[in-house]
């Protein structure tokens, strides 16, 4: 190519106004703009998916026919591009059988390390293939956890909390309710047991037998209940408290049945394979002492040390080069600040900033050069001293003859960009302009910027005293994952900021232990789920009375499909329904507010079930999504659309950003609140039916913050976020902001895990974890006012910090 730009004529994807762009190969380029100004539009909706096409158009036709399907992006001409490869921020969250190991393949090669060159036992018939090294195999799994390394059981203390009661008044707290646990209840009492002494006066034999047995037995029951009710004998079948839970937990198909059942479950390491979740043949093959599950726990950085003797080894033999091969790979991501996972490492565990630069460790070894990488906030979830690494990083592709489009809302990463696209000036409907392309000074020029403030204009705004705490929340003995016998006092009735360099503890501490310690005080027991069955271990806590509610809000999925979205998840959408259903028309068709939901069969488009999408198969490549062939996105059929309200069908609406709906919608209260609390977060320029499969977990995050707020309370709430100015450029920052202070205003505490040094500096107090990640990290360097953490010697926070604070 003799031309070295990539040009863009006429980009029109979402809300892009016909949008021409020059930019300059082999650099980095940073795409910025405010939320919804059409930056991610311009780099991933229209660059890299006209390169995906263009790259479907070279295949099978059976390929081109799919792609079609799924359609072009518009735009009217794009040249000068070369292949491209996008690193996204995940949408949906990864498996529970989903590891660092597996995401970055380095698991693959330790494998084969352990297949071709482990020390085997002598009594060994043949070698293993290597996927008898992976639990993820029927070759390879422990046969007794199925290679999840935990089971689940259930013991007389977690079934019976309180041994005080007697059966008939509940001691079995996991029992069923209702009739069937009356059944049981009845059923014991026929076969002779006392259901009214105390559980804790039973023997130990009739207890065993009540909660533990494998028998069935069937006898007639006589049931006594209601005086003048005449209820007649049936046969009554006994299941114990064991078998009801486990058979519900493996079986059910209702969530919530499966929840209430959870809590009575204590998941502890396979007995069998002592969780390391392999077989006993692949457990006795062994490399430099160690079997594949020790080497596997160990962090990156420290597996990279035990390897390098190998590594470093004259010879072109299997081990020498497998282990060089892991040692080059590891070292990228120890560069990264990774050196503290370990490979065993749960993905769903992970943050998505580290998700990602795992990815982007993998394509630095790749070895591609020529290429566009297309790059969705790699700074996201990083501390400032991370960030320095990814530049570097960064910088390699660079060299190595790539070029860089990076979608980018943290200034320092701006800064050192060789060029820069800005787009807006605001969101939705109201940016999509390309107002800047060029070097980074020239947009000090450019004054409908709002990039330029935050980028050449770093004065502070006029700083307050930090506020006086109401109390204290105190935590005693914490030891949970890299948190080990420390102690932890949070504020009440202010704003806290909790910071560290990435693994050092601070989500931790706050998503994990504070919030389970606050939720089993309120009763509402821990957030479980799978991948985290481990629980903190406290020696005590102070203060928890000062808390009447608590509020998570993280940036897990609202949603895993296209039929969730905004509308339906804060409730706004019930109301637009009863609108439409209210209609003259509706009323004369007999449409109630049902007919408006795409969920109803009555209502919905039946060839996409209401979802407006369609799923498209790729084959050998992920799977998306393509509108629907007959409503062509709308969701409804023709007849749900015949209906209107000022003109507008309910699939109109549903296409409405969250600004134009708020003027649509002015006079329909519940609509407006829900509407205005949306403005209110930032998120103005999100469309009302935007899948869920859509949103970024930042967004995600608000939206749930946004759903909080427009419900009406009483009493103290803790907060409690994790990195809320995430995906978030400054100016949605700042409006952000002024929500959260505003609910410490009010009374309440608000706890934020935040890289986001401007946020840090305006935070009435502040908790820095570290020093390091992982074993290097989990205690408390500082903790105070900004001004004080800033002049810590001992953290690495403290020089971003103070720079903030000075401007």
């Amino acid at each position: 190519m003799t031309d070295s730009y990539v040009r863009v004529r006429g980009a029109r994807e979402h809300n892009l106004r016909n949008v021409d762009v020059d930019i300059p190969r082999d650099t980095v380029t940073v795409f910025t703009g405010v939320s919804g100004s059409g930056k991610s539009s311009l780099a991933f909706g229209t660059v890299y998916a006209e390169a995906q096409r263009r790259y479907f158009e070279s295949v099978a036709p059976y390929a081109r026919r799919l792609i079609h399907q799924v359609g072009a992006p518009k735009v009217e001409d794009i040249s000068g591009l070369p292949p491209a490869v996008a690193l996204e921020q995940r949408r949906s969250a990864p498996t529970s059988r989903s590891s660092v190991g597996t995401v970055t393949t380095l698991s693959n090669t330790l494998r084969m390390l352990f297949s071709r060159a482990g020390t085997y036992p002598a009594d060994a018939p043949e070698r293993l293939d290597s996927d008898a090294f992976s639990p993820n195999t029927a070759a390879g799994a422990c046969p007794e956890c199925h290679g999840l390394g935990r089971v689940h059981r259930v013991t007389e203390e977690s079934l019976v909390p309180d041994p005080s009661l007697s059966i008939r008044d509940g001691a079995i707290a996991a029992w069923p309710g209702a009739w069937q646990g009356k059944n049981l209840r009845d059923v014991l009492a026929a076969l002779g047991y006392d259901i009214d002494k105390p559980w804790r006066d039973l023997s130990a034999a009739d207890r065993d037998w009540i909660l533990f047995t494998d028998e069935q037995p069937v006898v007639t029951v006589h049931p006594v209940r209601e005086a003048g009710r005449i209820h007649r004998p049936y046969q009554g079948q006994y299941q114990s408290a064991k078998r009801y839970v486990l058979h519900t937990f493996a079986d059910s198909k209702s969530e919530t049945l499966r929840k209430r059942v959870q809590r009575y479950l204590v998941s502890a390491p396979c007995p069998a394979c002592a969780g390391r979740r392999l077989r006993p043949e692949a457990l006795a093959v062994t490399f430099a002492g160690h079997d594949i599950a020790e080497l596997s726990g160990l962090p990156l950085s420290g597996l990279a040390r035990l390897l390098r003797p190998t590594a470093d080894a004259d010879g072109e033999g299997v081990a020498p080069a497998l282990a060089r091969d892991l040692v080059a790979r590891i070292d990228v991501l120890t560069e990264l600040g990774l050196g503290y996972l370990s490979m065993d490492r749960a993905a769903p565990t992970l943050s998505a900033g580290e998700l990602q630069r795992l990815r982007l460790a993998t394509q630095l070894r790749s070895g591609l050069f020529g290429v566009v990488y297309v790059l969705d906030e790699p700074s996201a979830g990083l501390h400032p001293a991370d960030t320095e690494a990814l530049l570097t990083v960064l910088g390699r592709l660079k060299e190595a003859g790539n070029t860089l489009f990076v979608v980018e809302h943290d200034m320092d990463v701006v800064r050192q960009a060789d060029w820069i696209v800005d787009v807006g000036p605001k969101a939705g409907e109201h940016g999509g302009r390309g107002l800047h392309s060029g070097p980074v000074a020239d947009l000090a020029q450019v004054t409908e910027s709002a990039t330029r403030r935050f980028l050449f204009d770093d004065t502070q705004p006029a700083a307050r005293p930090p506020r006086e705490p109401s109390g204290e929340l105190t935590l005693h003995g914490i030891t949970l994952h890299n948190l080990r016998s420390v102690d932890a006092a949070f504020p009440l009735g202010v704003f806290t900021a909790v910071t560290g360099v990435s693994g050092s503890g601070k989500s931790t501490l706050v998503t994990r232990v504070l919030a389970d310690a606050v939720a089993d005080h309120l009763g509402a027991g821990p957030e479980e789920d799978e991948e985290s069955a481990a629980r903190a271990q406290l020696a005590g806590a102070k203060g928890l009375e000062a808390v009447d509610r608590l509020v998570r809000v993280d940036q897990k999925p609202i949603g895993r499909t296209p039929r969730s979205n905004l509308a339906t998840y804060t409730g706004l959408f019930d109301a637009v329904r009863k609108v439409f259903a209210a209609t003259d028309e509706a009323r004369a068709r007999g449409y109630t507010a049902g007919r408006f939901s795409f969920n109803v069969a009555s209502g919905r488009c039946e060839t996409c079930q209401g979802e407006g999408f369609v799923a498209v198969e790729l084959l050998f490549l992920p799977g998306t999504y393509a509108p629907c062939t007959a409503c062509h996105g709308a969701r409804y059929n023709p007849e749900t659309l015949e209906i209107t309200y000022r003109g507008r069908t309910i699939a109109d609406v549903l296409g409405m950003t969250v600004d134009t709906a708020a003027d649509f919608l002015a006079d329909v209260p519940a609509a407006a609140r829900s509407l205005r609390t949306l403005q209110d977060v930032g998120l103005g320029y999100l469309r009302l039916g935007q899948p869920a499969t859509e949103l970024s977990g930042g967004e995600a995050q608000r939206i749930k913050l946004a759903t909080e707020l427009q419900r009406a309370h009483r009493g103290h709430t803790l907060y409690l976020l994790d990195e809320p100015t995430t995906g978030l450029h400054p100016a949605d920052t700042e409006v952000l902001l002024r929500q959260l202070h505003g609910l410490v205003d009010a009374g309440n505490t608000v706890v934020v895990v935040e890289h986001d040094m401007g946020v840090v500096a305006g935070a009435d107090h502040v908790i820095d974890r570290g020093p390091g990640g992982g074993t290097a990290g989990g205690r408390s360097v500082a903790a105070g006012t900004p001004a004080a953490v800033a002049a810590s010697p001992d953290s690495r926070t403290a020089a971003y910090l103070a720079r903030r604070i000075a401007g």
